[in-house]
């Protein structure tokens, strides 16, 4: 994923990132702060495909990677899209992952990430989340989040 440094490429990947997204669907994605994508909440994968492709830029490249390595570690995953994020669960026991758009970088949630070894490094105000935030550019250690996740999967989910 390659970093743009010049100011012109920065001011030229923000506007682009205001204006709504075409996705496959005939109506346009529209791109809420940080470039997050508003979509209709949903269940299944196709809202999360549909979230995922409005991802703008490098963070859609981040979003793939992100739901392959979800679906190859927990094969058994039940998908949705609610609060303009996608979410990641097991039927019947609740939510362990979900992950968001924000300016500058992904936030991946753990929702019982406390409990997960070693923990992810990004402390929450909720005593039982921890994330990771990916950047352009940062080489993820998709080994280590293979092993957060197959962990994640194995607890009680979040349940709204």
């Amino acid at each position: 994923m390659p970093t743009r440094t010049t100011k012109t490429a920065k001011r030229a990947v923000n506007a682009t990132s205001a204006a709504p997204r075409k996705t496959g669907n005939t109506k346009p994605v529209k791109l809420l702060a940080g470039g997050n994508p508003q979509i209709a909440k949903g269940e299944g994968d196709a809202p999360v495909q549909t979230y995922i492709a409005a991802m703008p830029g490098w963070k859609r490249e981040v979003g793939e990677r992100l739901d392959a390595l979800i679906v190859k570690s927990v094969p058994n995953v039940w998908k949705a899209v609610k609060w303009n994020s996608p979410f990641y669960g097991i039927e019947g026991q609740g939510w362990f992952v979900s992950f968001h758009v924000f300016a500058k970088y992904v936030k991946v949630a753990f929702f019982r990430g406390a409990s997960l070894r070693p923990l992810p490094p990004g402390v929450s105000k909720q005593r039982e989340v921890r994330y990771l935030d990916i950047l352009e550019g940062d080489k993820v250690d998709e080994e280590q989040l293979a092993k957060w996740l197959k962990q994640a999967a194995k607890l009680p989910g979040w349940l709204p």
